[in-house]
């Protein structure tokens, strides 16, 4: 009798051991799972942009915005007027605690602020600009294939002895400049005769400007074939006055961007005969750049320089790109 209860006692206390046992592992892999949480990279993104002086600006800041609400990511977006003032913005990103920050700077002299919160370690990716610093990353569309494939798309149109109007902005610097040149380089590819194409000058991309300029350049011009806009908001200035001149000679026209009024004119039959398009460079392409901060904070691989293929928005797909919430540009 001694000798079974002594085995019961035996097991009992084992069974026990294995209880305790079992136990201390669940409380361990719960401590290992709140360690994990607890390590896990925070992710606040500080958005530094300039002041909104083109809708295209300001489209950029509403899809920067929309991204880190949609994916519930802490943010803080700071406008600026200069680079003095944004190298100050960028020290207070880097107080308030950003962990990646996403950058368009208009203004040249950054390089020292930037390089520095490169070096500390915080991951900075420039959106739609060039920067001269060390570790820097860039998210861009192509300025030069925007010009190549309006200049397709135009002649396609058109065909390859119309009379193209080319409405340049020098103030926008390598914008236009590149358009420009992928422009010109798809008709030197085709042997197109450039003596048919007649350049003006506007002050600016804004549709007012195009719209006073578009009247003076109807009047030089009684006969043009298509224009050769760089923006969309020039488009919407230039559709305008064809209108109001009551123009029909104009069969195709480019735009640049991604703006939502212009892309409403392009699906509008009422514009339909001016043959309306734009070559995308959406303000939208901030989402990749907050996207490739977030992968460098986490230690991926990424290309130092993303390049966000053109698209031609036009009549016939216009509809895939129209943005109902988009209010701002």
């Amino acid at each position: 009798m001694k000798k079974v209860l002594a085995l019961i006692l035996a097991l009992v206390m084992a069974l026990s051991l294995v209880a305790c046992g079992g136990g201390n592992n669940a409380a361990n892999d719960d401590n290992q799972a709140a360690d994990d949480q607890n390590t896990a990279k925070t992710v606040k993104v500080g958005i530094a942009a300039p002041d909104v002086t083109h809708g295209w600006v300001a489209g950029v800041a509403y899809y920067a915005e929309k991204y880190c609400k949609d994916n519930n990511l802490e943010y803080k977006i700071t406008t600026s007027s200069d680079a003095a003032e944004m190298a100050s913005a960028l020290n207070d990103l880097v107080a308030w605690g950003a962990t990646v920050i996403v950058s368009w700077p208009q203004w040249s002299g950054m390089e020292t602020a930037m390089q520095e919160i490169i070096d500390s370690g915080i991951p900075v990716v420039n959106f739609d600009v060039d920067v001269n610093c060390t570790g820097i990353y860039k998210v861009t569309g192509d300025n030069k294939d925007m010009g190549y494939q309006s200049a397709k798309y135009i002649t396609d149109k058109v065909g390859e002895a119309a009379h193209i109007v080319v409405l340049d902005v020098p103030s926008s610097g390598s914008v236009c400049e590149l358009r420009k040149e992928g422009f010109y380089a798809y008709l030197d590819e085709i042997g197109y005769d450039k003596s048919n194409i007649t350049e003006y000058q506007l002050n600016s991309f804004a549709a007012a400007d195009a719209q006073s300029a578009m009247a003076d350049i109807l009047e030089a011009n009684p006969q043009i074939d298509a224009i050769f806009s760089m923006d969309d908001e020039t488009s919407i200035g230039t559709l305008n006055t064809l209108v109001e001149a009551g123009r029909t000679d104009v069969k195709a026209i480019t735009g640049g961007g991604g703006c939502q009024a212009y892309f409403k004119m392009i699906a509008d039959e009422t514009y339909a005969t001016y043959g309306p398009a734009s070559a995308l460079y959406s303000p939208n392409m901030v989402e990749d750049a907050i996207e490739t901060a977030i992968k460098v904070m986490n230690g991926e691989t990424v290309e130092s320089v993303v390049v966000i293929p053109t698209t031609i928005v036009s009549a016939d797909n216009v509809a895939d790109y129209l943005d109902a919430n988009n209010t701002v540009y």
